[in-house]
């Protein structure tokens, strides 16, 4: 892992919400919080679904999930913040915060993915953003406390296991 500024947190960094006005990470001081850039028209899209699952089952206890729309890969996120905001509540019936659409890897990186990259997952990977559907959990301390893989379902053992351990 790598310390980036602020002790590690990524609290500090701001950032648009999907449909205007700020979703600035310190609105989720002292919870636990799961990053993940996302698509509408990818292959892991119905990777909603278990996240809307985690929110639903863990908000409660200090819990959210924070949906990061990417168009970088293959442009399978080519819509409008409206448009994301409306396929995510019909299709999946997303209720967790969406910020706006960023870039998460090359020269136009967002800020809040300068910060995560650094981190390791369970396979050693660090840098570049892989796909979509790449997870990210911050403790409640604003650090990062794992990272997975797109492939990873939100619902999988280690998953949750993190997130039970993050809320503790």
């Amino acid at each position: 892992m790598t310390t980036t500024e602020n002790n590690g947190s990524v609290l500090d960094v701001e950032i648009g919400a999907l449909q205007g006005g700020s979703a600035d990470l310190s609105r989720y001081a002292g919870q636990a919080v799961l990053i993940v850039n996302v698509a509408s028209r990818c292959g892991l899209t119905p990777q909603y679904g278990g996240l809307e699952k985690l929110q639903e089952q863990y908000a409660a206890q200090g819990f959210t999930v924070l949906g990061v729309p990417c168009n970088q890969f293959l442009g399978q996120e080519p819509g409008s913040a409206e448009e994301i905001a409306e396929f995510c509540s019909a299709t999946y019936g997303v209720t967790f915060p969406m910020t706006e659409k960023v870039e998460v890897n090359g020269e136009g990186r967002h800020p809040l993915y300068e910060r995560l990259v650094g981190f390791a997952d369970g396979e050693g990977h660090t840098g570049d953003i892989r796909w979509n559907f790449e997870k990210f959990l911050i403790g409640r301390d604003g650090r990062i406390a794992a990272r997975f893989s797109p492939q990873t379902e939100p619902g999988s053992p280690e998953l949750v296991a993190a997130v039970e351990r993050a809320i503790g």
